[in-house]
C-alpha cells in the first residue's frame, strides 16, 4: 500500500569524514525516515539498501561530492542511481538552528525535490581524475621548489663574503644550483662550514623537486594527449591549460549542456550590472579561477603572434574597444573552441 502512494523517493545525504547522515522524503515532502551510517563501503551499501526499502529512489542529493561524498556518489553512480550535487546549507537556516546533520540532510533532499539542485557531480573515475591527482602533486612540488629557491637566495645574501663572492662569479641558475649541490663539507667549525651544508641541502632539494616536476609534466603530457589530442595542437593552448580545462569539465563532458554553461563555469560570461531594465554588464569575478587564468594566458599568447587574433584585435581596437574588453571577448571565443573540442567532439569533427 505504501509503495502505491509514494510516487518517488528522494534521499538527502550530509557527508562527513567518519559518518554520513541520510534523510528520505516522499514526493510530497514528508519525511519518511533517517539513517546514520559509517563512511565505509559496508556503510554505503547499508545506506543504499535502506533507501530502497522505501520504494523507487528518484535521486540522491549528496553534499560534498568532491570531498567526503566522493566515494558514496561513485558507488551510487556505478549502481545506476541518479546523483545530484547539493551545495552547502543555507547560512540563515544554519544560523538559526545551529549545525545539525539531520537538518542538513533533509535540506539536501528538499533542494533536489524542489528543483533547486540540478548539478550532476563529476564521476571521478576516468583519466581526468588521474590528471587532477597528478596536478595536485605538481602544484605542491612547484610551490616547494619556489620556496627552496627563495630560502637559498636569502642564505646567499647573508653568507660570508668569500663564499658569496665565489658564488657571484657563477653564471646561470642551473650551474649555480649544481655548484652548491656539490659542496664539500669540511670538519672545521667555522661560519662557512655551517653555511655550506644548509645551502647544499636546499640546492639538492631544489634539484630533486625539479626532476620530479619534469617527470610529472611528462605524465600529464601523455594523459592530456590521449584526452584532447586535437586541441593540444591549437595555437597557444599548452598542456597546463588543457589540464585546468579538463579538470573543470570532468570525465563526463555531457554534464556541460551548452557553450554558455562552460563560459559561466570559467567566469567569462557577462553579469548584469543591476536589476531591472539595463544594458550595462559588469566583470564576472566568479567561476573557476584556474580555468579563467588559463584562458587569459591563451588570449595573451595569441595576441602576440597569432595572425587571426591580431586581425581581430585591430578590428575591435578601431571600433573603440579597450584592451581589457578585447581580452574578455577573446576568452569567450576560446571557450567556444574548447567546448566544441572537448564537450562536443562529434560536432567538432563534422565542422572540420
Amino acid at each position: 500500500m505504501t509503495s502505491q502512494l509514494i510516487q518517488a523517493i528522494v534521499i538527502g545525504v550530509d557527508t562527513h569524514k567518519d559518518t554520513h547522515v541520510a534523510v528520505a522524503l516522499d514526493s510530497r515532502g514528508a519525511t519518511l525516515g533517517s539513517r546514520s551510517v559509517a563512511a565505509t563501503l559496508p556503510g554505503y551499501l547499508e545506506l543504499e539498501h535502506w533507501a530502497l526499502t522505501f520504494g523507487k529512489v528518484e535521486a540522491f542529493g549528496i553534499e560534498g561530492t568532491g570531498s567526503y561524498g566522493t566515494a558514496l556518489s561513485r558507488l551510487l553512480l556505478d549502481h545506476g542511481h541518479r546523483v545530484i550535487e547539493v551545495s552547502r546549507p543555507n547560512r540563515l537556516v544554519r544560523g538559526r538552528h545551529g549545525k545539525n546533520d539531520h537538518l542538513d540532510a533533509e535540506g539536501a533532499a528538499r533542494s533536489v525535490l524542489n528543483g533547486q539542485a540540478t548539478a550532476v557531480p563529476k564521476p571521478h573515475t576516468g583519466a581526468v581524475e588521474m590528471i587532477r591527482q597528478i596536478k595536485i602533486v605538481r602544484d605542491t612540488a612547484v610551490k616547494s621548489r619556489s620556496q627552496a629557491m627563495v630560502t637559498l637566495k636569502s642564505l646567499m645574501i647573508t653568507a660570508p663574503a668569500p663564499l658569496r663572492e665565489a658564488l657571484g662569479q657563477c653564471r646561470g641558475r642551473m650551474a649555480l644550483i649544481r655548484l652548491i649541490a656539490a659542496f664539500r663539507i669540511g670538519k672545521e667549525r667555522t661560519l662557512i662550514s655551517s653555511t655550506k651544508p644548509a645551502m647544499r641541502s636546499l640546492a639538492r632539494r631544489w634539484l630533486f623537486l625539479h626532476d620530479e616536476i619534469a617527470a610529472l609534466d611528462r605524465e600529464l603530457d601523455t594523459l592530456v594527449a590521449g584526452k584532447a589530442a586535437g586541441l593540444h595542437a591549437a595555437h597557444g593552448i599548452a598542456t597546463m591549460t588543457l589540464v585546468d580545462m579538463l579538470i573543470l569539465i570532468g570525465d563526463d563532458p555531457t554534464r556541460i549542456k551548452s557553450e554558455a554553461a562552460l563560459a559561466r563555469l570559467c567566469g567569462v560570461c557577462p553579469i548584469p550590472a543591476s536589476s531591472g531594465r539595463t544594458n550595462r554588464f559588469r566583470l564576472n569575478r566568479g567561476g573557476n579561477r584556474q580555468a579563467n587564468a588559463a584562458l587569459y594566458r591563451v588570449a595573451i599568447v595569441r595576441m602576440r603572434n597569432h595572425p587571426p587574433t591580431l586581425a581581430y584585435v585591430a578590428k575591435r581596437t578601431a571600433e573603440g574597444k579597450t584592451k581589457s574588453e578585447i581580452i574578455r571577448c577573446l576568452k569567450r571565443y576560446i571557450v567556444r573552441e574548447i567546448f566544441n573540442a572537448l564537450c562536443q567532439p562529434k560536432v567538432a569533427g563534422l565542422a572540420t
